[in-house]
């Protein structure tokens, strides 16, 4: 059985691999390769939250704007064999709300699974538009993108 003094000690081992890998104070990783980036920008003084985590073959993103609040939650994918994005709002929302043009987006510049939960209000498309632009500028950074993306048919 491991003790208290045997976690600690093992917690500080891990985060001193972390800090010789030379990762970001934003990013954190666990040992199965789960990777979580949070960060806050601000647009004419409205403060948007976001959260990445990255999974084996997905990625989960939460935007929030003015509150911690869940939002409305889709998921994305592509589907075979025509390379195009299928979404569904799983919680809350309807297909043409905001967010659901942000997740097939991203389906489109990752390649990978997304689930987006998003509380951007509604009647806001420039912020929707400065939220997704600062997103996908955070994925590119993180390495999460493609070098090319897949164009749907």
């Amino acid at each position: 059985m491991e003790t208290e003094y045997d976690q600690v000690l093992r917690s500080v081992a891990q985060v001193n691999i972390a800090d010789q890998i030379g990762e970001s104070d934003d990013v954190e990783r666990d040992g199965n390769g789960v990777k979580v980036s949070c960060f806050t920008e601000v647009f004419d003084d409205v403060t948007i939250q976001f959260q990445i985590i990255r999974l084996a073959k997905q990625i989960y993103v939460w935007v929030g704007c003015n509150s911690a609040k869940f939002g409305s939650l889709y998921a994305a994918a592509s589907t075979r064999p025509s390379n195009t994005v299928s979404v569904t709002s799983v919680l809350g929302g309807t297909s043409d709300n905001t967010g659901s043009g942000i997740a097939r987006r991203l389906v489109l510049k990752t390649g990978l699974n997304i689930i987006l939960a998003c509380n951007i209000p509604k009647n806001n498309p420039l912020l929707e538009a400065k939220a997704e632009k600062v997103l996908i500028r955070k994925l590119i950074d993180l390495g999460y993108t493609m070098s090319k993306p897949v164009r749907a048919t």
